[in-house]
């Protein structure tokens, strides 16, 4: 009889290392996660930009008004490209850090943030990469690549590229908000 209560005994003290260690690893696991819920309210739309975000609404540079589309489907566009490396550390429209090596670019209307393809006219490369900046405001500029978004499709300098919107790719606004916190 008391081997069996002791048997009985070190079964249930199994059973409970076993849920405590399930329950440890669960909290581990799903407690930890680095992404923010995505928020319910209006603000926030399936494109993954916030039109009510300040880096979202109209905006003036050197005399120039510029108003950010708010629907941006459709959006394809050629011109010239540029790529900016020199500001490494400084901070985005949206407040980000800026990592020259990235794969982002600065567009003077596309909501932040955005997804696109950009393509080199010349040799037909191209990449998807993030709109998380403002700019370029040079004349005749459509584009502005980080140094590594234009290394990777062979810019150096300018380059004739078509910069096409992704709806379906739009990036979900929470991540850029955790790179801020980074």
């Amino acid at each position: 009889m008391a081997f069996q209560t002791l048997k009985h005994r070190s079964t249930i003290y199994r059973i409970a290392e076993w849920v405590g260690v399930v329950s440890i690893s669960a909290v581990t696991l799903f407690g930890c996660s680095t992404k923010a819920p995505i928020p319910l309210d209006s603000s926030a739309t399936n494109n993954g930009y916030r039109k009510d975000a300040p880096y979202n609404r109209p905006y003036k540079v050197r005399g120039n008004k510029y108003y950010p589309l708010t629907d941006p489907e459709g959006y394809k566009e050629r011109g010239i490209a540029s790529w900016y490396g020199a500001e490494s550390g400084h901070l985005t429209a949206m407040g980000t850090k800026f990592r020259p090596q990235g794969l982002t670019a600065a567009h003077k209307t596309l909501p932040l943030p955005s997804r696109v393809r950009v393509t080199n006219l010349r040799n037909g490369r191209s990449i998807v990469l993030v709109v998380n900046d403002r700019g370029p405001f040079v004349k005749n500029r459509l584009i502005d690549l980080s140094q590594g978004a234009a290394r990777a499709i062979g810019i150096r300098g300018l380059a004739k590229v078509e910069v096409v919107y992704l709806k379906d790719q739009s990036p979900n606004v929470n991540s850029d908000i955790n790179d801020r916190q980074r």
